[in-house]
């Protein structure tokens, strides 16, 4: 037997001044996506927006539905749309915030494990990482470079390619 470690890397942040523009633009961006959210069940709202290599912005919001679990997050709301719609633009960034009438968030909420796999997929697709901002609109900031850090051991089987 082998016991290893895994360690992995990530930037905090106080507040969104410590951004570079972009970033800080992007989530932003990521406030206003959140007004699209459908969430009447969870009243729990989450947007994302995601900068292509193009320079465009692309929008997501988690679109809850009464039989659960048909709905969907807001990463892959923004991803698939993305995939359909410019599939060879590359993802450079995406900033993901959340919201809630309920209780006052004060540390950043991080994706499900669902939309790390899809996330993972697109980076694999797009041979570049993806640059994810986890934005707490009332607190820290959290930055990574790489869908790795997220999700290492992420579902990769490269035989299922014809």
């Amino acid at each position: 037997m082998q016991k290893k470690n895994l360690a992995i890397s990530y930037e905090l942040y106080s507040s969104l001044d410590e951004l570079d523009s972009i970033a800080q633009n992007l989530c932003r961006e990521s406030v206003k996506a959140m007004k699209t959210s459908h969430s009447p069940y969870s009243e729990f709202r989450v947007g994302v927006a995601v900068l292509l290599e193009s320079g465009r912005i692309i929008y997501g919001s988690n679109q809850e539905n009464v039989a659960y679990p048909s709905g969907l997050c807001a990463e892959r709301v923004a991803l698939f749309a993305i995939g359909s719609t410019y599939p060879d633009d590359r993802i450079m960034s995406m900033a993901i915030t959340a919201q809630t009438d309920r209780f006052e968030i004060r540390e950043p909420v991080t994706s499900c494990g669902a939309c790390l796999q899809v996330m993972a997929e697109y980076e694999k697709k797009q041979v570049h990482p993806i640059d994810v901002i986890f934005y707490c609109l009332n607190g820290s900031i959290i930055r990574i470079s790489g869908i790795k850090s997220l999700l290492p051991f992420a579902f990769t089987e490269t035989r299922l390619k014809k």
